[in-house]
C-alpha cells in the first residue's frame, strides 16, 4: 500500500474524532503516503504532524462534479483519485453518487465510513470500524494532535510573559443549549482574578460566532492577565492550548484542547458525552441536570476546579 487518502469533511471536533482511526492506519502502514482531502483549515492540524503528508481542499471547485450522477468528470481529479492505492471516505454519500464516480476513475480500493453518528456508541470507535476491513483494530478511542516547532514557536510569540498558570476559557459551542450563561463564565473569571492563590494568566479563546459574547467580556476584563485569543490558526491554537488548563463545553476546541494534553474541564447539556465527548485520560466531564445548562451549578464548576 503505498498512497492512502482519506477524505474527511466535517467540523473540528468531526475530524478530530477521526484521529484514532487515521494513528491505526498510520501505524499498519508506516511507510505509505497518506493524503487528506477536506477542510484545509482544519486538516492542516495533521499534515506533516504525523498523520498525513499532504493536504488537498474538499472544497475545490471541480469536485462538484463528482457528486452529480453522469457527469463529466475532469481528467486531473479522476487521474488524482486513480492514483491511490486505498480510498477512505466519510462524506455523507447517501445515493452512492460520490462513490459510483470515483469507481468511474478506475478508484476500485474503497472504504466507506460513517457519513453520521448514531447514539449507539463513541463517535470515534463509529469512525474506527471502517478499518476492520483492512484487518485493523483500534482500541484506544483518545486522540492525540501534535504540535510542530513551528506551531510552538507562534503559541510562544502569542501567550508572550502570560504568567503561569495560564487557564483557558472558550464560552462558545456550535449551539446556544450547550452553552453555559455567560454570566457564570463571568462569575468565574472574577473569582479566578480575585483569588490570592490564582497568580497566573487566562485566555479567553473565540471566533466570529462568539463574537457577541466575548465582546461583553472584553469590556469588563480589560487586565492585562487576559489575553483574548481570536480566530488563531489552529494548528498554533493547539500549541497555545496545549500550555493549559482548558474550560470548554461540547464543541471542537474542547476536543482540540483534550488533543493536545491540556487538562480539562468540559460541561456538557443537551448531547451526551458518552458519543461526544473527547475518550482521553486529561478529560473531566460535567453533565448538566436534565441536559440544560443553566442547572449546571457554579459551584460544581469551582470544585472540579478546586476554585
Amino acid at each position: 500500500m503505498n498512497r492512502i487518502l482519506v477524505i474527511r469533511g466535517g467540523a473540528i471536533g468531526d475530524f478530530i474524532l477521526t484521529l484514532p482511526a487515521l494513528k491505526a492506519l498510520r501505524h499498519a502502514y508506516s511507510r505509505a503516503h497518506v493524503e487528506i482531502l477536506g477542510y484545509k483549515h482544519i486538516a492542516v492540524l495533521a499534515e506533516n504532524r504525523f498523520y498525513a503528508q499532504a493536504v488537498r481542499s474538499i472544497e475545490h471547485g471541480p469536485l462538484a462534479s463528482f457528486f452529480a450522477k453522469n457527469s463529466e468528470l475532469p481528467a486531473e481529479l479522476a487521474n488524482y483519485f486513480a492514483s491511490f492505492d486505498l480510498i477512505i471516505s466519510y462524506l455523507y454519500d447517501p445515493d452512492g453518487v460520490f462513490e459510483m464516480n470515483l469507481r468511474r476513475c478506475g478508484a476500485d480500493n474503497l472504504i466507506h465510513g460513517p457519513g453520521k453518528i448514531d447514539h449507539r456508541e463513541h463517535a470515534a470507535r463509529q469512525l474506527s470500524r471502517p478499518l476492520q476491513t483492512l484487518g485493523l483494530c483500534v482500541d484506544d478511542l483518545s486522540a492525540k494532535l501534535y504540535p510542530s516547532a513551528e506551531d510552538r514557536d507562534a503559541a510562544n510569540a502569542f501567550l508572550g510573559h502570560c504568567a503561569r498558570p495560564i487557564v483557558a476559557f472558550h464560552p462558545g459551542s456550535g449551539g446556544k443549549k450547550k452553552n453555559w450563561p455567560l454570566e457564570n463564565w463571568i462569575d468565574l473569571g472574577n473569582r479566578l482574578l480575585a483569588s490570592e492563590d490564582f497568580r497566573g494568566s487566562i485566555v479567553v479563546i473565540f471566533g466570529e460566532a462568539d463574537a457577541d459574547q466575548v465582546a461583553r467580556l472584553q469590556s469588563i476584563w480589560k487586565d492585562a492577565t487576559v489575553r483574548f485569543a481570536k480566530n488563531l490558526p489552529l494548528p498554533h491554537l493547539a500549541a497555545v492550548l496545549e500550555q493549559t488548563i482548558f474550560i470548554g463545553q461540547d464543541s471542537g476546541i474542547s476536543h482540540l484542547a483534550a488533543a493536545v494534553g491540556a487538562n480539562c474541564v468540559l460541561l456538557f447539556g443537551p448531547t451526551d458525552p458518552a458519543v461526544w465527548a473527547p475518550a482521553n485520560e486529561n478529560v473531566r466531564v460535567l453533565q448538566a441536570p436534565k441536559g440544560e445548562m443553566s442547572r449546571l451549578k457554579f459551584k460544581t464548576v469551582c470544585d472540579a476546579l478546586k476554585l
